[in-house]
């Protein structure tokens, strides 16, 4: 019997197989569900626009209280993690090009996505996805951390991500081909930490481990990849990604440099 919170999302998409195209997979994993997996529970929140807390209220009953700083660090990890997994669908392009923008510098850079948003369509972003990420043979931009770290996939910073996320629970979702140092991947892991989704070790700080596995994971690559995005020659709604990419990584390590 599938939870209500899984029920909620299907309806929320217009069925399973629609939900399915929205996340990407196929629709017999959605299928065979019971409740949203750990790993998808961001993907299916941008997807479907049904809260976490309702989607698996098990993880996110929590003590720990996750001030709105937070909880707007994760909302920025999962849109980019969504983004970056898969080309945008009409429903998600139409909630980017409506995003809220303001004078700060994240905000400009939300003004430059909603922008793209607008001035493309589902075809067009698609072409722009496989272009950049998939392409023929490969694509402009590589989005590994193997790859930026390195010059190869599959290396030792792979190796050290698995047995970070191990520590953590994070386990691969079923049918997942890309390797987990996909910076899609790791937005989402960051997201988790961000919004207290990980159930901890006990005795364990969550501010700690957050960072810890930012500098490790991200703070040495990401931002060099979101440049590359932004300057990439198939770029053009994905331009937009990277401007919002680099500027909150940039935030990110200012934030994480600070005195506790």
């Amino acid at each position: 019997m599938r939870e209500p919170g899984l029920d909620e999302a299907i309806r929320a998409a217009g069925g399973v197989s629609a939900l399915a195209r929205r996340l990407g997979v196929a629709q017999p994993s959605v299928s065979n569900w019971d409740r949203v997996p750990a790993e998808r529970v961001a993907s299916v929140e941008q997807a479907t626009g049904i809260d976490r807390t309702r989607l698996r209220p098990d993880l996110f009953a929590t003590d720990e209280a996750i001030d709105e700083t937070d909880a707007a660090r994760a909302r920025e990890y999962a849109l980019l993690a969504v983004m970056l997994a898969r080309a945008p669908d009409r429903d998600l392009l139409a909630r980017l090009a409506g995003l809220k923008v303001d004078a700060s510098p994240l905000g400009l850079a939300h003004a430059t996505l909603a922008a793209a948003a607008g001035g493309t369509d589902v075809t067009r972003v698609e072409r722009e996805f496989f272009d950049l990420f998939i392409g023929i043979g490969r694509g402009e931009v590589q989005p590994y951390g193997s790859y930026y770290l390195t010059g190869f996939l599959h290396e030792r910073p792979l190796a050290r991500l698995r047995g970070d996320l191990a520590d953590l629970g994070v386990v691969r979702a079923e049918g997942q081909s890309e390797p987990e140092d996909h910076i899609a991947m790791l937005c989402e892991v960051m997201a988790g930490l961000a919004d207290g989704r990980f159930a901890l070790p006990p005795g364990a700080d969550r501010r700690v481990l957050e960072q810890r596995f930012f500098d490790r994971h991200l703070a040495p690559w990401a931002r060099r990849f979101f440049v590359d995005l932004e300057q990439a020659e198939a770029a053009g709604f994905y331009r937009g990604v990277g401007a919002v990419g680099r500027t909150f990584i940039e935030i990110e390590m200012e934030a994480f440099a600070l005195p506790s």
